[in-house]
């Protein structure tokens, strides 16, 4: 059985390594949600326009990776106090998102949410949002597997983000 799971955290060519090298994952693919026009393209997506977000789509297996731990997982990518981006992605379409596909999904990412506000970790409020899932468009070709494809540029574009992990987590 798998299930599937859509985390918004920053550009998502940074957002596929740390799920897809994990048991129980079936697949990790880039993608854009949350907007209004249907199957956009990177470009119309990076125009504002669309209302979508970047994510990731993930398939895995619950009774190898539970949910909870791809939550957390998620949080270890992110800085959750910041609601414009992600490191230099800038934008409403670079924003802190957890998408729920059912209420356990729900219940689960906001006792989590809850638990790392309280947790002293941060200063700052948590302001990853909770929003329930819509249609998650695949990204281009290119997207897919960014990290395996152009080992090089992916570092570079990770390496704001590996910093501040370091730091935080």
């Amino acid at each position: 059985m798998s299930e599937k799971a859509i985390f918004a955290g920053g550009c998502f060519w940074c957002m596929i390594q740390p799920f897809d090298t994990q048991p129980g994952i079936h697949s990790v693919t880039s993608g854009y949600t949350g907007g209004h026009v249907e199957n956009p393209t990177y470009e119309q997506v990076l125009s504002h326009t669309t209302g979508h977000t970047e994510a990731v789509e993930i398939e895995y297996d619950p009774a190898i990776m539970p949910y909870e731990k791809l939550v957390e997982i998620y949080w270890q990518q992110t800085d959750p106090t910041d609601a414009l981006g992600q490191f230099e992605d800038r934008g409403d379409n670079y924003r802190p998102v957890i998408f729920y596909t059912n209420d356990e999904q729900k219940q689960i990412a906001e006792k989590s949410r809850n638990a790392l506000q309280t947790s002293g970790r941060f200063n700052e409020p948590i302001v990853t949002t909770i929003e329930p899932a819509v249609a998650f468009y695949p990204a281009e070709e290119y997207h897919q597997d960014f990290y395996q494809k152009d080992p090089k540029r992916y570092e570079e574009a990770h390496l704001n983000r590996a910093n501040f992990i370091e730091e935080n987590w």
